[in-house]
């Protein structure tokens, strides 16, 4: 099981990199690490799991977080109609977005970022997904909202990109022309 001390700050050369693709089928050890990623985030989620084990909670979670430089990923979170969506996936891509921009009013956060990064993040309203299941199917699919967010995020830390090097350093809370605001 994942507990927060498993998981790598900021500063960590790991979450810098670009990850290696996953050779697929799978092997049994990358199998397994894709299902402790999708674990930590549902048990995060959980207040008495979260309490029992210092569990920061979270929403999506990528393998570079855990230190390994491999592209799998795993969100958990329930959309705009409170219908759960959950993803564990090896070598994610988005295939096709948006024009339109989202953000977070809130701002994004990050399980690897102990600070508070102030500011928005403008990512695509709208996503098409490719990716592989634990199970080998492959599979594609469209989310919108907080989901899309939440996926775009776990896919840039497989490309060593973090969520405050999209904000505006001038500006923090600019917001781009015709993006939608997301509540959170």
């Amino acid at each position: 099981m994942i507990k927060m001390n498993d998981i790598v700050r900021e500063g960590d050369p790991v979450l810098r990199e670009k990850a290696s693709d996953v050779p697929l089928p799978a092997s049994n050890e990358d199998k397994a690490t894709l299902a402790s990623l999708i674990e930590y985030v549902q048990n995060s989620q959980n207040p008495d799991i979260a309490e029992k084990y210092g569990l920061r909670p979270g929403i999506g979670l990528a393998a570079p977080q855990i230190g390994i430089s491999k592209r799998m990923i795993a969100i958990h979170l329930k959309n705009e109609k409170g219908e759960q969506v959950s993803y564990a996936l090896f070598n994610p891509k988005v295939v096709s977005h948006s024009v339109e921009k989202a953000f977070l009013t809130s701002g994004e956060g990050c399980l690897s970022v102990d600070r508070d990064v102030p500011g928005y993040v403008h990512r695509y309203a709208r996503v098409t997904v490719k990716g592989t299941t634990i199970d080998g199917d492959e599979i594609k699919f469209r989310l919108k909202g907080l989901p899309a967010i939440c996926i775009q995020h776990e896919i840039d830390h497989l490309n060593g990109i973090m969520f405050y090097d999209y904000i505006n350093k001038k500006d923090p809370f600019h917001v781009e022309e015709n993006a939608q605001p997301i509540e959170r």
